[in-house]
């Protein structure tokens, strides 16, 4: 189905204050879902990633240059708040109460407006005001400590995480705040930070802590609590194996029998145990055929199986090709770009990457006339550094 012109958030409006990677991609999905979403970045200080991260996280938002600092600069985005449903920003905490552009001050002017804020720690609480990027989170959220191959010190996950996950967290949040506010009539303040989303993206190795109290520890690439389920050498590469279902029909299909009457192998809790020593066993078999054979042989007898592939690999793949998970646009100084869709299919009101990202400041002039400037007084914004227009 061609994208159509109005996604399932169609006319809801966004006030985005957002820099960094955490806030941008909350706004990026809501624009995806078809909102319209005004950015609102300081003239000097565009918060901006630049290259490639812009075009990911900048794409369908317009962009306005002000300085929030001035008295000027907060009544223009007081004016955006009037006819705006949504405010989404990831200052500290403190930052929006000392520009006095918090929750308070845009509810004087629009009770309905649903306000929305990301943080690295949480809105209160002794490390409120404490500076946070992604691995910073990791790192103390636990995930490192069970990332990585066992004994071999914390790892870093190779994205970030913490970032995307209180995005997308945020996002959720929006959507039932403003599902909330069509029975209310009110808007609220929605809030998640870096630490909250990571923790509870820790999930069941959290719930292992506080259910059990126990505290997991490294499993490298296998499943934490199940084997064999986990990465394995094969003739030619490597291939990740879910042996789910059935022991001996597994070791049947892979043509190694015996391995289901290996008393240190008869039981779940045995394979956990004796997990080195199976490794040594089922790699000795995969090594006689290719990955490509294991997983053609493993999928059709029902067990989830695959190559482990680098990203180039990974969008040439062709269930990945057919999914068409790539949109192209054109930018106005970068030329052709190529971008992530959003992941989510609807089958009405399906998302879509409708423009790509706006040169820095592209927008001011004509979102200011939208809020009733008239030329003289965008003039004298412009000219007095309140605002600011593109240079590109």
């Amino acid at each position: 189905m061609p994208p159509s012109e109005a996604g399932p958030l169609a006319g809801v409006r966004v006030v985005d204050l957002t820099h960094a990677r955490a806030g941008p991609t909350c706004t990026r999905q809501l624009a995806d879902l078809g909102a319209e979403v005004i950015r609102l970045s300081h003239p000097h200080r565009g918060f901006r990633l630049g290259g490639s991260d812009d075009q990911n996280l900048m794409r369908d938002k317009r962009s306005v240059l002000v300085d929030l600092a001035t008295d000027e600069g907060r009544e223009i985005f007081l004016r955006l708040c009037d006819r705006a449903d949504v405010v989404v920003e990831n200052f500290r905490p403190a930052v929006k109460h000392r520009l006095a552009i918090g929750p308070d001050e845009v509810w004087a002017r629009n009770p309905r407006i649903v306000y929305a804020s990301i943080s690295g720690f949480g809105q209160t609480g002794p490390y409120a005001d404490r500076p946070a990027v992604d691995q910073i989170a990791q790192g103390m959220s636990g995930l490192m400590s069970v990332t990585g191959p066992p004994g071999s010190g914390p790892w870093r996950v190779g994205i970030a995480i913490s970032d995307t996950a209180a995005g997308t967290f945020l996002t959720q949040g929006v959507l039932a705040a403003l599902i909330a506010r069509s029975r209310t009539g009110r808007g609220q303040w929605v809030h998640t930070s870096l630490i909250e989303s990571l923790l509870n993206m820790m999930d069941f190795q959290a719930v292992r802590w506080l259910t059990d109290g126990d505290v997991p520890g490294q499993a490298g690439n296998d499943h934490p609590t199940v084997f064999p389920m986990g990465t394995y050498r094969t003739g030619d590469g490597l291939i990740n194996i879910s042996a789910m279902g059935t022991w001996a029909h597994f070791c049947g299909t892979v043509g190694a029998p015996g391995l289901a009457s290996d008393a240190r192998f008869a039981s779940a809790d045995a394979r956990v145990a004796h997990r080195d020593d199976l490794r040594v066993e089922l790699e000795t078999v995969l090594a006689g055929a290719t990955t490509a054979h294991w997983v053609s042989l493993l999928t059709a007898a029902g067990y989830p199986a695959g190559p482990v592939l680098g990203i180039d690999e990974a969008f040439a793949d062709p269930q990945v090709r057919h999914l068409d998970m790539v949109t192209r646009l054109e930018h106005a100084t970068d030329g052709t770009v190529a971008v992530l869709r959003h992941p989510v299919n609807l089958t009405e009101t399906p998302t879509a990457v409708r423009r790509a990202a706006s040169v820095p400041g592209a927008d001011t002039e004509a979102v200011l006339a939208e809020l009733g400037y008239d030329a003289e007084a965008i003039a004298s914004l412009l000219a007095s550094g309140t605002a600011a227009g593109s240079t590109a």
